[in-house]
């Protein structure tokens, strides 16, 4: 065996549980034959032991801390769900309302167009500016302003 399998199998040792399959049937196989790498397994497993044994009394005062950073991060994320739930309702909304309102828009502008005497393509032209000024103006806002995903989810001051 060399040495580079010997540091291997005691690497996978020091890993525990964390191991995968393939990777626990070849430190058995290893352990089988080398009687060192066993004994560093053995003490290795008897510290992991030891160490569970102990038992662990935190702070109250890191109880509480950790307590009200975890309702902090659960309101945090209820916020968010909250808000994600809105904005998809009023997607929809915008959406559903597009929909049905664009016909009549059209013939809006097709009407106004016939009235004004003006050619096809430059109501056509019209009818497109108007329903795009909506987004136009909120891109800009949003570029004026900054976006959400800019700030990594935190807030502005």
């Amino acid at each position: 065996m060399t040495p580079n399998a010997h540091e291997e199998a005691r690497n996978l040792i020091a890993l525990g549980d964390s191991v995968s399959q393939a990777e626990y049937a070849g430190i058995r196989a290893h352990l089988d034959v080398c009687a060192d790498c066993r004994q560093y397994a053995e003490t290795a497993q008897q510290v992991a032991r030891s160490m569970r044994a102990i038992p662990i009394a935190a702070d109250r005062t890191l109880v509480r801390t950790t307590q009200m950073r975890v309702r902090a991060r659960a309101e945090q994320l209820r916020q968010r769900r909250e808000r994600l739930l809105l904005v998809t309702f009023s997607c929809a909304l915008v959406a559903i309302s597009s929909a049905l309102s664009t016909a009549v828009v059209w013939k809006g502008f097709e009407w106004l167009g016939r009235w004004t005497q003006l050619p096809s393509p430059a109501w056509q032209a019209g009818f497109v500016l108007f329903w795009i000024a909506p987004t136009l103006a909120a891109s800009l806002l949003f570029l004026a302003h900054g976006t959400y995903l800019s700030s990594n989810g935190r807030t502005r001051q």
